[in-house]
């Protein structure tokens, strides 16, 4: 990888904004989940957005992870730790295929070089909280660890109406036309005296 400089201007404005929604107290609950989840042969990292980042950065602790949560049919085969770049981004990308295929929506997924290079670790929090939102919802017996840490998904409530309960809907006036209700004219009187307009002369 290209070594890159310190950025200025507009560039840096940017940037600090991105750093500005990590969320350290995110950060420990994830690696909280992902040490339960991967078991004690994981070693936690650096408390830090820059320890996370190092834990992470070579894919193998994210390949671990899903292949987890996929039971018996791990789909990334074989997990190998390596010092070339390449090689790490590479694990990187076989996790995010991975994760698109377990659910994690594409507007969730980080980008390889938001964690490779810590351009946007906030991206990466997203994605491992979508991840494990999708493992609590499936309750498929894969997932390990407090189901409180995520929220469940909301799953699809659907309703099938006869062709009579239908037909029936049509016949009532929903609420948000108005009501007619107490709509009489009864009691009503003479709207009063018409103006007098006098001319003094």
């Amino acid at each position: 990888m290209a070594n890159k400089g310190p950025s200025y201007g507009f560039s840096r404005e940017v940037q600090s904004k991105i750093d500005k929604k990590y969320d350290p107290e995110l950060e420990e609950r994830l690696v909280e989940w992902i040490v339960a989840q991967c078991g004690s042969g994981i070693a936690r990292p650096e408390a830090g957005k820059t320890g996370f980042q190092n834990w992470l950065k070579d894919g193998c602790v994210l390949s671990q992870l899903i292949n987890s949560l996929y039971g018996a049919n791990k789909p990334i085969k074989t997990i190998k730790t390596s010092g070339m770049a390449f090689k790490q981004m590479e694990q990187i990308s076989l996790f995010l295929k991975a994760a698109e295929n377990y659910g994690v929506t594409k507007t969730d997924m980080f980008q390889t070089v938001d964690l490779f290079e810590s351009k946007d670790l906030a991206a990466v929090q997203r994605t491992l909280m979508a991840l494990g939102s999708l493992a609590v919802t499936r309750d498929d017996g894969n997932y390990k660890g407090d189901p409180n840490w995520f929220y469940k998904k909301s799953q699809e409530n659907r309703r099938d109406f006869s062709e009579e309960q239908l037909t029936e809907g049509k016949n009532v006036i929903g609420l948000q036309m108005g009501t007619n209700k107490g709509a009489s004219q009864a009691g009503m009187t003479g709207y009063g005296r018409p103006r007098q307009i006098i001319n003094n002369p």
